[in-house]
C-alpha cells in the first residue's frame, strides 16, 4: 500500500517512468473471505442475541447475512432509504457505482429493520434524514451522524466462548467466570475466532450461489460489476459441490447411451434429427433422411 501511494505520487509528478522499469512489486495476496457453516451461523446469531450491548452489531450482521450489504453501506443507510411498505432498501452511496442498487427485504432483514426502528422511536431518531445506525458516544445518540464502527462489540462477540461444564457464555480466560464452576478454559477457543464482519458478505453471496440463482441476479443483489469479482466473493462449499456431482449419478443410472442415437428407429417413430424444408426446420424420419442422402 505504501508503494502504491509512492507510485501514484510519482505518476502525478510525471516522474514514474524514470524508475518504473527497475521496480518489481511483490505479488499481492488473493485470500478470499470465509463462508460460515450452518452451525457457525447459528452460533453467531445465538451469541449476538445473548447480550443487549451487542444489539447493533447483531442487527448489522443479520442485515448483511440477508442482503449482502457492506459495512460502509449499512453505516450510510438513512431512514429515507428504507421503504417499509414495499420492503426494500435503496443504497444511494456505495464503494462502486454498481453498489448503488435496490435490495428487497426478506423476513430476516425486515425483522432487523423493524427492531432498529423500534429502538430509534424513543430516541427521536426516526426522521427521514436520520441514520439507521446513528452515532453513539458516552450513551448519547446523535442520529444526524452515522455510527463509525461496532468493532469493539464485534470483537467481543466473535471471541466469546462457552464453558463446557456449566454452559456460561464469557470472554476467553484461564478459568470459568462462574465461581462455583472454576473450570480451566484457557485452551477453549470460539468457533468464530478471526471472523471479520466483511466475511458475512462472503457468506451471503456463497448461499446465493448455492441456491442456484443466476449470476445476473446475484450481481444485481450484491452490487458486483463482473463475473470475476463474483468468483472472488463466492466460495461454494465442498458439500454443495459434492451434491452437484452426486446428481450426475453413476454410469448405469445416467450414463450416455449411444444405442438411442446410432440404432435405426422402427418405422413410424420420429427421429430427433432435424432437416430443413423450404428454409424451415422440420422433423424427419430416418427413411426420409436416407433417401435424401442417396439422392445427393
Amino acid at each position: 500500500m505504501e508503494m502504491g501511494a509512492v507510485c501514484r505520487i510519482l505518476k502525478r509528478a510525471k516522474r514514474w517512468h524514470l524508475v518504473a522499469a527497475d521496480i518489481r512489486p511483490l505479488k499481492e495476496g488473493r485470500k478470499g473471505g470465509r463462508a460460515l457453516s450452518s452451525n457457525e451461523k447459528k452460533w453467531l446469531l445465538m451469541v449476538a442475541k445473548s447480550r443487549p450491548e451487542w444489539q447493533i452489531a447483531r442487527c448489522a450482521a443479520v442485515l448483511t447475512l440477508n442482503t449482502t450489504m457492506r459495512g460502509c453501506e449499512l453505516k450510510g443507510l438513512r431512514w429515507r432509504d428504507v421503504n417499509l411498505l414495499d420492503a426494500t432498501l435503496s443504497i444511494k452511496r456505495s464503494k462502486t457505482e454498481a453498489g448503488e442498487r435496490v435490495i428487497p427485504l426478506n423476513y430476516g432483514a425486515m425483522a432487523a429493520v423493524l427492531e432498529l426502528y423500534r429502538r430509534a422511536q424513543p430516541l427521536g431518531a426516526t426522521d427521514l434524514g436520520h441514520y439507521v445506525f446513528p452515532a453513539c458516544e458516552n450513551g448519547k445518540v446523535d442520529a444526524t451522524r452515522p455510527q463509525e464502527s461496532w468493532r469493539t462489540a464485534w470483537r467481543k462477540l466473535t471471541r466469546a466462548v462457552q464453558c463446557p461444564a456449566c454452559g456460561q457464555l464469557q470472554s476467553p480466560a484461564d478459568k470459568c467466570c462462574n465461581e462455583e464452576c472454576g473450570t480451566d478454559i484457557h485452551e477453549l477457543k470460539s468457533p468464530l475466532a478471526g471472523l471479520r464482519f466483511h466475511d458475512l458478505r462472503h457468506h451471503a453471496i456463497t448461499e446465493l450461489a448455492e441456491s442456484q440463482a443466476s449470476e445476473q441476479t446475484i450481481m444485481s443483489i450484491a452490487g458486483h460489476v463482473s463475473p470475476k469479482m463474483l468468483a472472488h466473493y463466492s466460495h461454494v462449499r465442498l458439500d454443495a459441490k459434492r451434491r452437484a456431482l452426486d446428481a450426475l449419478g453413476g454410469p448405469e443410472e445416467s450414463g450416455y447411451v449411444t444405442n438411442h442415437v446410432t440404432n435405426r428407429p422402427p418405422d413410424g417413430v420420429e427421429n430427433p434429427q432435424v432437416t430443413e424444408k423450404y428454409g424451415r426446420p422440420v422433423r424427419a424420419r430416418t427413411a426420409d433422411l436416407h433417401r435424401v442422402k442417396v439422392a445427393l
